[in-house]
């Protein structure tokens, strides 16, 4: 087969390990830089150029998307499908996820477990808003924000109010949810490929951090999953129509909420946590789906 990466960066943790498992499973691998395509629109015959040639005959591709690049990004995915080729998560799955709002609406709607969330766009009723999610202390978090930059801890009222203040002066679109206080600083995050986790770690914040992400100083450990902790992330993943995913989750004294559904979740934390071969179970999943005409969207826009 022949595999594409449609990556930035051919040395980070995640392309590099793919592209070892697809040429250790005897396939052809190219990573392509995706702002660097270009495109010709057309029902006959849609092309992607590629540093002055045109990209032929792939068989699959992997999308890994980054979020400052998500409208040019899906752009080139889109051209891709157009031209039937299978991509492990399709353009219009992707351009759901990185939607936070969109995306807690969608899962809210099928009745997954997520924290109280509320968004506004005036600051004229702080207060009330504030109250509708249960008071402080609270989560606020830019809409656009990754890897827990963007989001605030507010221990007060009076707290609250700022931050969502200073936000809005910044014409930011946000977001204030329920403190899960139980959670302790910890999530899951679930790999899920296909119709089942893979692998799940536990993240922890260092001390005095309630954010979890690893980029931020936390750390991860291997975890055990219950079976609802399973079901809430498989079924998040497919709601929002995506193979493969990196479902974020707390646990609660309601049961699991659901943080966030990441369409190009990271492999290294996972990898090194849970001593799997993730990447190799991507490629795996490849094999098996990539068919010419598979491609197609899944869920609701």
């Amino acid at each position: 087969m022949k595999i594409a990466i449609i990556s930035r960066n051919p040395k980070l943790y995640s392309t590099r390990r793919m592209a070892e498992e697809i040429v250790a499973k005897g396939h052809e691998v190219h990573v392509i830089d995706p702002l660097l395509c270009y495109m010709t629109i057309a029902s006959q015959r849609p092309t992607i150029h590629y540093k002055g040639e045109e990209l032929t005959e792939f068989d699959a591709i992997i999308p890994r998307i980054g979020a400052s690049i998500t409208f040019y990004g899906t752009a080139v995915v889109r051209q891709f499908e157009m031209m039937n080729v299978y991509s492990i998560n399709e353009s219009v799955a992707i351009s759901r996820s990185r939607d936070k709002l969109r995306s807690l609406q969608l899962l809210a709607r099928k009745g997954i477990g997520l924290p109280v969330t509320g968004f506004a766009h005036s600051t004229k009723y702080t207060k009330d808003l504030i109250t509708l999610v249960g008071g402080a202390p609270l989560v606020i978090k830019l809409l656009e924000g990754t890897q827990g930059i963007g989001v605030v801890l507010a221990e007060t009222g009076k707290a609250a109010e700022s931050v969502i203040e200073a936000f809005r002066g910044l014409k930011a679109n946000i977001l204030v949810q329920e403190f899960i206080k139980e959670a302790g600083g910890a999530d899951l995050r679930c790999f899920v490929i296909g119709d089942k986790v893979v692998a799940a770690m536990k993240r922890q914040g260092g001390e005095g951090e309630f954010r979890s992400n690893l980029h931020r100083g936390g750390n991860a450990s291997i975890a055990k999953l219950t079976p609802e902790e399973r079901l809430t992330a498989v079924r998040a993943a497919k709601i929002m129509g995506l193979n493969v995913a990196g479902v974020d989750l707390l646990r609660s004294n309601h049961g699991p909420v659901i943080m966030e559904v990441n369409s190009s979740p990271g492999l290294e934390g996972i990898e090194k946590a849970t001593a799997k071969n993730v990447a190799g179970m991507i490629i795996d999943f490849i094999e098996k789906q990539a068919k010419p005409g598979k491609t197609k969207t899944r869920g609701k826009g």
